[in-house]
């Protein structure tokens, strides 16, 4: 016979004496408390599969590799044997297809609502090529993650891929500006590599992710190798922030870099905050020439010398107009076919509400934010810096690597790419795991 489960609340209101007949499940998310122990990890080969796909993903070693040339697919087929894998050992250990959290219920809304309105696109054929080829495998692979990341060490190790394709491709992008050689607008790096870093854009979006996460990390480290390397690749990747000369990509250093400075110095507020000016001095003194007007240019368009930041407001506007009139969304990839120039909407926001419609985009606002309010609670603990410094400082880091994308994203077409989705699982399951803490700790003190 099963044991009684109640609400959290009614739960806290109980004498200690009257709590021993309630305990808290692993991965709740409703406000039951029910009779189940911390369970060993399960999932150890898929997260085998899934780090190797993160790795290809990242890496692209059929590039790299001459002799993987013709492995272009390599990504893929390493996502659809971990996707079986994943399948199996889930339904025989879980006994369903996945844990139901909040975010994973509206990326699935999203997938669902994404594949219901396609007869009503603009053009259904652009809006399944937007579905099958990016967005569907995004939804798979994040419901994966959260499955998957039962550990610290589960997390932490795709925290390292992150982190350590960011440094590489950091270096490159220096490399390239020191030797001038600037192939994108005449003025800009653009490192030797596709898929997701092809555009310099999208290369400082993910560095803007992982340099808070890279000094969470060093901050929660003990050892000094780890402090050193962690906190070396973060600089590393600010460097790369700058000489790609992303307007996006600044603001969203400097949303970190206060978001860190505020959060880690919340008992020397004053210090911190002036610690923080005297980086952004130096950020301005040392950035590459020009580097001052292109991100003036973000509120003087006229100081762009291409245009584009002219057209990125008139983008902006007619966008929000589109959300607007079409309540429901004109189809996923269908912004090209209204927006002027052919163009994206060069906004993460708009491109998901007026692709989508106004219910999709209340799902993914969700899916960004409803995991920093999570970690938020996770630092409302006043024992918690002391007791576990990892757990403190990484979570001030993943609150600002996905609040620096939040500002980020306001300028680049990015909501049905990789970007967020890994920090957001990282998120999620920091929580879970934290909560079993927790939990763990009121059973013990029965």
């Amino acid at each position: 016979m099963p044991e009684p489960s109640i609400s959290r609340a009614d739960y806290n209101a109980l004498p200690p004496k009257e709590r021993r007949q309630f305990s808290i499940g692993w991965g709740s998310e409703s406000a039951e408390l029910k009779a189940e122990t911390r369970p060993q990890p399960t999932h150890k080969l898929t997260y085998v599969g899934i780090f190797l796909f993160t790795f290809v993903l990242y890496f692209r070693p059929y590039e790299m590799i001459p002799g993987l040339s013709g492995f272009q697919t390599m990504a893929w087929q390493v996502a659809s044997v971990t996707a079986l894998v994943y399948l199996l050992t889930q339904f025989s250990t879980a006994g369903n297809l996945t844990v139901l959290p909040l975010e994973i219920k509206c990326i699935l809304f999203m997938a669902a609502w994404g594949f219901i309105t396609m007869p009503i696109a603009i053009s259904p054929a652009l809006a399944w090529e937007t579905y099958s080829e990016t967005f569907i495998k995004v939804v798979i692979v994040f419901v994966i993650l959260v499955n998957v990341l039962q550990t610290r060490r589960r997390i932490t190790g795709l925290m390292w891929l992150g982190i350590g394709i960011g440094a590489i491709l950091s270096y490159e992008a220096f490399g390239l500006y020191r030797a001038g050689i600037f192939e994108v607008e005449g003025y800009r790096v653009g490192v030797d590599a596709g898929g997701m870093f092809g555009n310099p854009n999208d290369l400082s979006l993910h560095l803007v992710l992982f340099i808070p996460i890279a000094i969470g990390l060093g901050m929660g480290s003990k050892g000094l190798l780890a402090k050193g390397l962690n906190f070396g690749a973060a600089g590393l990747m600010m460097v790369g922030v700058m000489v790609t000369q992303s307007r996006g990509g600044f603001l969203g250093l400097i949303a970190v870099i206060a978001i860190l400075t505020w959060k880690i110095g919340r008992k020397h507020r004053v210090q911190a905050m002036t610690m923080f000016a005297f980086f952004g001095i130096f950020i301005l003194a040392f950035a590459p020439g020009g580097y001052l007007i292109r991100i003036l240019s973000i509120f003087i368009p006229g100081l762009d010398p291409v245009g584009s930041s002219d057209h990125r407001w008139d983008t902006l506007i007619q966008s929000v107009w589109v959300s607007l009139r079409n309540p429901w969304g004109i189809g996923m990839g269908n912004y090209i076919i209204v927006g002027s120039r052919n163009l994206v909407s060069h906004n993460a926001y708009t491109q998901v509400s007026a692709e989508m419609g106004l219910l999709a985009f209340a799902a993914y606002l969700t899916i960004m934010f409803r995991p920093v309010r999570k970690l938020g609670k996770i630092l409302q603990s006043d024992d918690v810096r002391t007791s576990d410094p990892w757990l403190y400082y990484v979570t001030i880091g993943l609150q600002a690597s996905i609040l620096g994308f939040a500002v980020s994203s306001f300028f680049a077409s990015v909501a049905y790419l990789w970007f967020i989705y890994f920090p957001v699982a990282f998120a999620i399951c920091l929580w879970r795991l934290h909560e079993m803490d927790q939990n763990e700790n009121l059973m013990e003190a029965k």
